[in-house]
């Protein structure tokens, strides 16, 4: 499946939930209704938004947290996978789209990607919820009882690689804000935190 196509479905539902969008943000950005609650932050280091999503969800109990992962972000971090099975945050729906490269490096395959099931290294570490899809109707089909289920929860989704071909300096920044206005324009999305 395309990830623009995918994504199109996800912010059918979307509602008010917070989006940390990492892969596909490229797409998100441009179909979000709400982009003030969207932490599309530039320069965050591979692998580290699982743990920065589950510091939101445990702060934040009462907002549903969507992640837009990549298979590579998984495979840098697997802990956290297991840390977030152990704090099972109710609000947190973890999503990897699995395009088999290192798309933003050129293309490069990631190791054994034909292979490896990420719903189940989820389920394995313990995500009471995983799901893996490879068709868009299929997805479809699931999406809306998926974000209705208690998290934490797992979708691992196959999309068509992208490659980016070009050297990572001279291509146009899909991050259209800077990451101090993305915190203020979040933070005035949120208001205050009820004590």
């Amino acid at each position: 499946m395309r990830t623009e196509d995918m994504l199109k479905i996800l912010h059918q539902y979307r509602e008010d939930a917070i989006v940390i969008p990492g892969r596909g943000g490229n797409h998100w950005i441009k179909m979000s209704t709400k982009p003030e609650r969207d932490l599309a932050f530039r320069g965050t280091a591979m692998g580290g938004r699982s743990s920065f999503a589950l510091g939101l969800a445990l702060a934040r109990p009462d907002e549903k947290i969507i992640l837009l992962d990549s298979e590579g972000d998984i495979l840098m971090g697997l802990g956290a996978l297991a840390t977030i099975a152990d704090k099972r945050p109710s609000n947190l729906y973890h999503f990897i789209l699995d395009n088999e490269c290192y798309a933003t490096t050129g293309g490069q395959p990631v190791p054994n990607a034909k292979k490896i099931r990420y719903d189940l290294l989820a389920q394995g570490a313990g995500y009471p919820s995983s799901h893996a899809f490879d068709e868009l109707d299929d997805f479809s089909s699931n999406i809306e009882a998926i974000l209705n289920e208690p998290g934490p929860v797992f979708v691992s989704a196959k999309v068509e690689p992208e490659i980016v071909n070009e050297p990572i300096a001279t291509r146009r920044r899909w991050q259209t804000r800077s990451n101090e206005q993305v915190i203020v324009d979040f933070k005035n999305a949120l208001g205050p935190r009820a004590a």
